[in-house]
């Protein structure tokens, strides 16, 4: 298997398993609790956070 192709399986293992996670937030019947944790883990990826 070549570098380009295993990228593109590792992109596609921890897509899927964002949205399985997501997904499971939404299932628990609390979507809000998601929503502000993902936006605060993207703000402080950035460095706003």
């Amino acid at each position: 298997m070549n570098t380009g192709k295993g990228k593109m399986v590792l992109r596609l293992v921890l897509l899927t398993g964002a949205v399985i996670l997501i997904a499971a937030g939404i299932a628990v019947k609390d979507p809000a609790a998601v929503w502000t944790k993902a936006v605060k883990i993207c703000l402080e990826c950035i460095g706003l956070g």
